[in-house]
This record gives structure tokens, C-alpha cells and sequence, in this order.
């Protein structure tokens, strides 16, 4: 019997103790020492009721935070260590360990168990990291990010402001590209190194939509001051997704004088959006401006070489053989971003994996078939001329006219060759857009510039290159 309350313990309350502590370590495992500190070691499991397993936390914030994004993994992992339970119930309870022991106190008699979940030594978290801080994805890491022409100035300069923040010249630091380009890995990666280099750093990392939510928050409770005070008492901050304040001035005109603040009291600024300052119409022209007085760098769209050199870094930690051939396939035909191709590869691992089966250049076209199909580019003659036209600056209408001078032939039949090797045009269709010619024409136009391609290695790379570009 319990001395205190006079009850008796819940009956396998030492096993459930058990299973809920390999649940914690766990989770502590795969988020890493401060995710779990900043977010996940408040958690108490109250109990069990029926199949759910009941777990206190101590705000309504955290609880809908631990929710929204461990939520599923939480579950998983307690029914994968306890055997019935179907679900898991997260619920407020702010005083529930100083008013009643639950089954986690009992933890503390089950060596090492208990050892594993001792507490991790560390300063109080200010209320501003619990605020404003976004849980970080421990893949993006400046380890995994694969660097390649199109991306390593934006890499240098990450490196740059993740060893010295806040130096001169590099504040604010303003990446900006297209989707699944690597902005946010890079944005990842400069806050895990600064939290390695400084675990008291505060970091407020979120994207502009989040900032505008808290803002509106502030103004409909009165609490505008302390919005101010908590934001700009910072070290660094890290705003995502800038364009979604494009039109919002009120909310510009409170990150512009936050912006200020923070630049203005020596601390480190890092924006992304999806254009440059320059190219954001919508901004206020003070704060793009602002914007624009650090280091802007770009991230291009991915070139073949660096999505292959992506694919092999991921596939050598598949833990699947994924053939060279089938790496060359996937980087040519699945051009658009970086998030794409990587999802088609986890796919494809994923199929192997769960039949058993190895991953073949026959098999991937069958389990990739809907990305694959999104993802075929159709080009057509009309493209080719245009980009053949442009590359040897002759006019469009030259593609289509009589004149045979070798400035005007030789682009030609270039854009004849790649019409018949980039689309499945046959030689008469082919000839019909280049002026009603002959399919003879376009036969003698893809043997010379063939012939020529042998011939001359100069040559050979101009048309090579005009080929990569018309398949990006």
C-alpha cells in the first residue's frame, strides 16, 4: 500500500515504468540531446486507460507542439515497447507530478534505466528559446549537404556565418533560390553548428508566416511589448519563406524594426525567400534595402553532375545497393529539385527493402511511374530553336528561312539533331517546322552534326552543352 495516498500501486506499474523509459531514451536518441531537452523532457506518463497511453505535459503550447511534430513517432514507439496500446493521449496537467506520483517516478528504482533519464545538466532555458525556437532536422547538417557549382557560394557563406556570426559584411546573410534548392538545409545546418559551438545561444529559427501569427497574437492581447522584447532579445534569428510577408505591411513594418534592432545591437540575421531583395515586389523599399546590405547568395537549379553526386551520397547510406546505372537515370530524369529526387530514391529503397527485391534500371520505372511521369519533360521543336537561336545569336525566324550561310546553317542543323535526339518527332514532322524542309534535309542535318561531334571535341562540348541545358 501506498503510506501516503492509501492506495495500492497500478498492477505492472514497474513494467510500464520500464517500457516507458526505453521510450524516452529512445526518442532522446534519435532527436539528440537538446531537441529532447528543449521539447521532450517535460513529458510524464500519467498512466494507461485501456489501449491509450496517457501523457502529461505541463503548458498547452508544448503539449500542441510535442503533437504536431512527434506525435506519430511517440506512438510508434509505445506500441512498439508497449505491448495493447493503440494510441497515445496528450493532455495538460501542470501540477501532476507534484500532486500525485505517476508511473514515471517509479523510474528512479530501475538501474540504468534511471541513470539514462537523469536529467541533462544544462543553464535554464530562457522562455524566448521555448517561444520561438523550431525544432531542428538533424539530417540537415553542413556534413550531409552535397556542394556544387550551383550551391557552394551559398555554402561558403553559411560556413562563414556559422563560425563567426555577426561579422561585418555578412550581416544580414540572405539566401535565396527555388524550391527544394537547399535554402532550409543550409539554415539548418548554421543553427546546429552554433548550438555546438554555444548551447546557450538563443536561436529563434521560423519561418515568416509563424512570425506574423505571433504578431497578430500580440496585438489582439495587448502584449505587443513583450512580442518586442522576447524577439529582439535573440542572438541570432533565422527567418524562413521571407515572400509570405509580401503585401502584409503591417507585419513588415514590425520586422523592419526588429531587423534594425538586432543588426543595430550586433547580432546575426539570416533571411531565405524565393527571389532575391530586388525581385521581392510587395516589399517595403527601406526594408528591402536592409535586406540587401549584407551578403545575398543564390542557389541555382541543381546541374546533372551535382544531383548525381546527391543520389550517391544518399544511396551509400541506404543500406540498399543502388546500381550506378539507376543513380544516372534518376539524376536526368527528375531535374526540378533537390526534395523531389531525394523522395524517388527513398522510394525506391523503400520498395527493395520491403520485398526484398534488388533495385534494377527495369524495376525503378515501375515503382516510380506517377514521379516519373511528373516528371517528363516534354520538349518540344518550338524550345530546341528558341535555345539554339539564342546560344548562336541568330534570330528565331533564321530556323525556319531559306538563307544557307554556314552562320545561319550550322545552328540549324544543330537544332535539327537535337529535335530528332530530344523528342519523338519523326524526320518529316521535324522538317515541317524548319520551313517545310525535306525529312532528307533532317537526315543530312543529324549525320553532319554527328560526323562533326567526332571530329571536332570543341564542337562536340558546345552541342553536349546545349543538350544538359535543354534537359534541366
Amino acid at each position: 500500500m501506498d503510506q501516503d495516498t492509501g492506495e495500492a500501486p497500478p498492477p505492472n506499474a514497474g513494467k510500464t515504468a520500464a517500457c516507458w523509459a526505453r521510450v524516452r531514451t529512445r526518442l532522446r536518441q534519435e532527436v539528440g540531446d537538446v531537441e529532447y531537452r528543449n521539447w521532450l523532457r517535460q513529458m510524464s506518463l500519467a498512466g494507461v486507460e485501456g489501449e491509450a497511453a496517457i501523457i502529461h505535459l505541463p503548458t498547452r503550447f508544448l503539449r500542441d507542439w510535442v503533437r504536431d511534430h512527434y506525435g506519430d513517432r511517440l506512438r510508434m514507439l509505445c506500441q512498439a515497447e508497449m505491448p495493447g496500446i493503440r494510441l497515445v493521449e496528450l493532455r495538460v496537467q501542470a501540477a501532476a507530478r507534484a500532486e500525485k506520483p505517476g508511473i514515471e517516478e517509479d523510474v528512479a528504482e530501475l538501474s540504468p534505466l534511471a541513470e539514462s533519464l537523469a536529467p541533462i545538466s544544462a543553464p535554464p532555458i530562457e522562455p524566448v528559446r521555448n517561444d520561438w525556437l523550431v525544432p531542428l532536422d538533424p539530417r540537415f547538417t553542413f556534413d550531409s549537404f552535397v556542394v556544387g557549382k550551383p550551391n557552394e557560394f551559398a555554402h561558403a557563406c553559411a560556413r562563414r556565418v556559422a563560425e563567426r556570426p555577426a561579422q561585418a559584411g555578412f550581416n544580414p546573410l540572405f539566401l535565396y533560390g527555388g524550391v527544394g534548392l537547399g535554402k532550409t538545409h543550409l539554415m539548418h545546418s548554421i543553427a546546429w553548428s552554433l548550438r555546438e559551438q554555444d548551447p546557450n545561444l538563443s536561436v529563434a529559427y521560423m519561418s515568416a508566416e509563424k512570425f506574423m501569427y505571433r504578431f497578430i497574437a500580440a496585438l489582439r492581447s495587448h502584449n505587443t511589448m513583450e512580442f518586442k522584447t522576447q524577439l529582439r532579445s535573440v542572438h541570432v534569428l533565422m527567418v524562413d519563406d521571407l515572400q509570405f510577408l509580401i503585401g502584409k505591411d503591417n507585419t513588415q513594418e514590425e520586422f523592419f524594426h526588429t531587423f534594425n534592432a538586432l543588426i543595430d545591437a550586433g547580432k546575426q540575421i539570416i533571411i531565405s525567400a524565393d527571389k532575391a531583395p530586388n525581385d521581392l515586389s510587395g516589399i517595403e523599399d527601406r526594408l528591402r534595402t536592409r535586406l540587401s546590405g549584407g551578403i545575398v547568395a543564390d542557389l541555382h537549379a541543381t546541374t546533372y553532375e551535382l544531383r548525381l553526386s546527391i543520389l550517391q551520397a544518399k544511396a551509400n547510406v541506404s543500406g540498399v545497393e543502388v546500381p550506378p546505372r539507376v543513380q544516372e537515370m534518376l539524376a536526368r530524369k527528375i531535374a526540378s529539385n533537390v526534395r523531389d529526387l531525394e523522395g524517388a530514391l527513398n522510394r525506391v529503397v523503400a520498395h527493395a527493402k520491403l520485398f526484398g527485391r534488388p533495385i534494377t534500371l527495369e524495376s525503378v520505372p515501375e515503382v516510380l511511374s506517377d514521379i516519373l511521369r511528373a516528371h517528363d519533360k516534354r520538349l518540344s521543336i518550338d524550345d530546341i530553336q528558341r535555345k539554339v537561336a539564342e546560344h548562336y545569336n541568330i534570330r528565331l525566324t533564321e530556323m525556319a528561312s531559306a538563307r544557307r550561310s554556314r552562320a545561319v546553317a550550322r545552328p540549324r542543323q544543330v537544332a535539327m539533331y537535337l529535335a530528332k535526339q530530344l523528342t519523338s518527332r519523326s524526320l518529316p514532322e521535324i522538317g515541317r517546322r524548319f520551313g517545310n524542309r525535306d525529312h532528307t534535309t533532317v537526315l543530312h542535318a543529324v549525320n553532319k552534326i554527328t560526323e562533326l561531334m567526332a571530329e571536332d571535341p570543341s564542337f562536340a562540348e558546345d552541342v553536349t552543352l546545349l543538350r544538359k541545358m535543354l534537359e534541366m
